[in-house]
């Protein structure tokens, strides 16, 4: 049924509400097909909408603004504490881990309408997961819908609250007001029971700065590319830690051997059973992903948690991740006077998910696994970042293989040693009902072909014997890179370093950093990492005769600074 025909739709009032939920930066294209197409088959017209409602979440995300702007219809949010007391009929866990509700889009439907008419429906993209829910509910002529069900007892209360799906009902009450004639106004305000409408007429694109994700000052999607991108120069790269010379001739060559296979979908078993018979473990076990990253991405939308907690500084994906998928994400500071080492009891002790690198990326700080299970505790998922464990000699503190440690997800990438961060390759060791709900996470084939035969490579004795090998000379050269450091009384070296990097500490890092780039080095700024400050830098370990090269172009930049204060 065409908008152009439907005359009916046009002389009764807008009588539908319709409920959207849609992924970090979802395109206003998805959520509009998706909208559009669900009316269609479902016989109705995009001109009987009266209003898009959604979680207060995402009350700025741009995508639904401006669905809601082509509508031309009001965007109404509800507290996700109230939709999570609303029986939905296509409950998910993974909405239910992001912004603490099982469906945001029946949900919502459900809260402004009386009647659901369509449930969930995803959009359908080709190539990628869906970014996009809708559901739509008649509006009541009577009035709207609230919800009176209490939450449950054993749910805390208060701000960020996690509340499980119960057996909610809806009962229609008297309106308020009649919402879809409101004068527009200049900015988002709340009605008389605490809603919010956003007007058309005020939406507004929010900016991708760390302010508006909540991050403070600090960029959490910086990352040690960003630094040799695009420059019109060869620079020698000590901002990403990647090891240098890799991927090796004979991994090249099987990945170059597997692309006769590309028109088959990928079969990630072989791969899958490599991994888990490496570290001892049964399959059910392990998660092969596009490298770790997207197993930040993972947890942060499958788990179901409420009070996440990351240890800084580290690696600030899984805190962008948190963020992205709708938490508020506290924060543990290490501080360089403890030389970056963890006490486990600043950890909070309501924390049920925490993150914690080892060895932590940039301080370059290995933990012991001791003091890393004193924060495992039944309830509590306790997220251990090892990308960088296979570049310490002996792999020692690595919890890979544990079993014995209640809520243990360890997280490994062959992106660092092997030089695939162009491939996307990594793995997830868990117990076997979080691996499951991961999985149901992550889109169909998420893995390449390539990537697996990758994987498999790596997973085998030779490989394994190889990566040793660089372990032991990293540590050889880490230990050149820090004694030529230490010759600068300029500088202070965060030790003991264990990882394949450094981070140094210096007055006006960034001007250095700046005239290093003008000599032909990259190094990665400190300052997007929460808990440093601009008078930090990172260094990646190379050889000792790339070593020794930047040790000079350092001092001459030292010098060269120097004067010029002068």
């Amino acid at each position: 049924m065409s908008e152009a025909v439907d005359a009916a739709a046009v002389l009764r009032p807008a009588s539908l509400a319709v409920g959207v939920g849609a992924s970090r930066g979802a395109p206003v294209d998805e959520i509009l097909g998706l909208v559009r197409d669900t009316l269609r088959e479902a016989g109705l017209s995009p001109l009987g909408i009266a209003e898009l409602v959604t979680v207060d979440a995402k009350a700025d995300e741009p995508g639904i603004v401006a669905a809601a702007a082509a509508l031309g219809v009001p965007l109404r949010t509800y507290p996700a504490g109230e939709l999570a007391r609303i029986e939905v009929p296509g409950p998910s866990g993974a909405p239910l881990a992001a912004v603490g509700t099982p469906s945001v889009a029946e949900a919502a439907a459900l809260a402004a309408g009386g009647e659901l008419l369509v449930p969930k429906r995803k959009s359908a993209p080709q190539g990628r997961a869906p970014m996009a829910t809708c559901a739509v509910a008649r509006r009541d002529p009577r009035g709207r819908a609230a919800v009176v069900a209490p939450p449950a007892p054993d749910v805390p209360s208060g701000p960020g609250r996690c509340v499980k799906p119960g057996a909610g009902r809806i009962v229609v009450l008297p309106d308020f007001e009649d919402d879809v004639g409101l004068p527009q106004r200049p900015a988002s305000h709340p009605d008389d029971d605490g809603h919010h409408h956003h007007p058309t007429a005020a939406m507004h694109t929010p900016t991708e700065s760390p302010d508006a994700t909540g991050a403070g000052t600090h960029d959490l999607r910086h990352h040690g590319d960003a630094e040799v991108r695009g420059r019109d120069r060869d620079l020698t790269d000590l901002a990403v830690n990647v090891r240098a010379g890799t991927p090796p001739a004979w991994l090249r060559e099987r990945i170059s051997a597997s692309l006769g296979s590309l028109a088959a979908y990928p079969d990630g078993r072989p791969a899958r059973a490599a991994v888990a018979e490496r570290h001892g473990l049964p399959v059910e076990r392990v998660l092969l992903t596009a490298g770790a990253a997207e197993a930040f991405v993972l947890i942060a939308r499958a788990l179901p948690v409420c009070r996440p907690v990351v240890v800084h500084p580290q690696f600030t994906e899984p805190e962008a991740a948190l963020r992205a998928a709708g938490h508020e994400v506290g924060r543990v500071l290490l501080r360089a006077e403890d030389g970056f080492r963890l006490d486990p009891s600043a950890v909070p002790e309501d924390a049920d998910l925490v993150v914690v690198g080892n060895p932590t990326n940039p301080t370059s700080v290995l933990h012991p696994a001791a003091v890393l299970e004193q924060l495992a505790r039944p309830g509590r998922t306790l997220v251990v970042d090892e990308a960088f464990m296979d570049a310490v000699p002996g792999e020692r503190e690595t919890l890979c293989g544990r079993t014995d440690v209640p809520g243990l997800v360890v997280l490994r990438s062959l992106t660092k040693t092997w030089g695939l961060a162009g491939l996307r390759i990594g793995y997830v060791l868990a117990d076997r009902g979080t691996v499951r709900a991961l999985e149901e996470t992550q889109p169909l084939w998420p893995v390449s072909s390539p990537a697996l035969t990758a994987a498999e490579a790596c997973m085998e004795p030779r490989a394994l014997a190889e990566a040793a090998a660089a372990a032991e000379r990293i540590a050889v050269d880490r230990a050149h890179l820090v004694a030529g450091l230490m010759e600068f009384t300029e500088v202070r070296v965060a030790e003991p370093a264990e990882g394949p990097f450094v981070l140094v500490r210096l007055e006006r890092a960034a001007e250095v950093r700046e005239r290093l780039r003008m000599l032909g080095f990259a190094a990665r700024r400190g300052d997007t990492f929460p808990g440093l400050g601009p008078e930090w830098l990172r260094l990646a370990v190379r050889d000792r005769a790339t070593t020794n090269r930047f040790l000079q172009a350092f001092d001459q930049a030292l010098q060269t600074l120097g004067a010029a204060m002068r």
